[in-house]
C-alpha cells in the first residue's frame, strides 16, 4: 500500500480494543480518539467514576465498556480481563498506558516499593499479554502496544523509575522478537515530557510552575513543553495495520530531550 494512503480515520472501524490507564491523561484520549474512528473499547482503569464519565461521552457509548481494576494484584487484572473479552468477543489491540513513578524517588529504594513500581509499569502487562495470547484465535493477529519512557534508555529520573522502564524496554525488545511469526506485534513508544489532561506532567505544572518552566528551559531544545495531540499520530500508526516492521521497536518521540545514541 502506498505510503500516501495510510487511512489512519477508517483502520478502526470495529477493532476490539483493551486500553489500561483509560481513566485520565493518555488513556482518556486514546479512548476518544478510537472511539470516534468506531472501534469498541474495554477501559481498564482504579477508578470507575472517572471511566464511566469519559465512557458517557464517547462516539456510541454502548459499544464500550469501563472496568474497575487494581494493577497490583493479578488475580483482579485476570478477573477484568475475562469480562473484557467477554463483552468484546475478541481482542485486535492492547494499548498499555497505565505507568508511573507513583512518587518513589527514594535513592535506595525498598525491594517493597521497586516491586510496585515492577508491577504497575510492567507486571500487570505482562500478565495481560500472557492472557491475551494464550486466549487468541492463533489465525487471529493481535497487537500490543506500550508506553515507555525516554527513561527506559537512560538516567533522567528516579532509580526505580528508571529501573522498570529499562525492563519495559527490553521486554518489548525480547518479546517482539519471539512472537513475530506468531502474528503477534509488540511493539511501543518512548515519549519524553508531554501534557495531557490529568497527566504527571500537568499534574507538575500546576503544582510548582517555577520548576515546570525551568524543565522546559533546560531539558527541552525546542523550548516548547510536548502536548498529546503530538503523541496520539504515532500510537494510532503502531495500532494500524501499517506497522508490520515494528515489531519488537521502541519508537523515541520526545523532541529531542533524550540523550541516548547506541554506536
Amino acid at each position: 500500500m502506498s505510503i500516501l494512503n495510510l487511512n489512519l480515520e477508517k483502520e478502526f472501524l470495529r477493532k476490539k480494543i483493551i486500553i489500561t490507564g483509560a481513566s485520565r491523561g493518555l488513556g482518556a484520549m486514546l479512548c476518544k480518539h478510537l472511539a470516534e474512528r468506531g472501534a469498541e473499547i474495554a477501559m481498564f482503569s482504579r477508578s470507575k467514576e472517572d471511566m464511566d464519565s469519559i465512557k458517557s461521552k464517547l462516539k456510541n457509548s454502548t459499544n464500550h465498556i469501563s472496568i474497575k481494576v487494581d494493577l497490583t494484584n493479578n488475580n483482579l487484572i485476570r478477573l477484568a480481563f475475562r469480562k473484557a473479552k467477554s463483552f468484546l468477543k475478541h481482542i485486535d489491540i492492547i494499548l498499555h498506558i497505565a505507568g508511573g513513578g507513583f512518587g518513589l524517588k527514594d535513592k535506595l529504594i525498598t525491594n517493597k516499593e521497586l516491586n510496585k513500581l515492577f508491577q504497575i509499569n510492567l507486571g500487570a502487562a505482562i500478565e495481560i499479554n500472557r492472557l491475551a495470547i494464550k486466549y487468541r484465535n492463533k489465525n487471529h493477529s493481535l497487537k500490543i502496544i506500550h508506553v515507555g519512557s525516554i527513561a527506559s534508555y537512560e538516567a533522567v529520573a528516579s532509580v526505580g523509575y528508571n529501573v522498570v522502564k529499562s525492563a519495559l524496554a527490553a521486554y518489548v525488545r525480547s518479546l517482539g522478537r519471539e512472537l513475530y511469526k506468531s502474528k503477534v506485534l509488540v511493539t511501543g513508544i518512548l515519549p519524553g515530557g508531554f501534557t495531557a489532561p490529568g497527566n504527571a506532567m500537568e499534574r507538575f505544572k500546576k503544582k510548582n510552575f517555577k520548576e515546570y518552566k525551568n524543565f522546559i528551559k533546560t531539558r527541552l531544545p525546542r523550548g516548547i513543553m510536548g502536548s498529546v495531540d503530538e503523541i496520539l499520530p504515532m500510537l494510532l500508526f503502531l495500532c494500524s495495520s501499517h506497522s508490520s516492521m515494528m515489531g519488537g521497536c521502541m519508537v523515541p518521540i520526545d523532541a529531542g530531550e533524550g540523550k541516548s545514541y547506541q554506536i
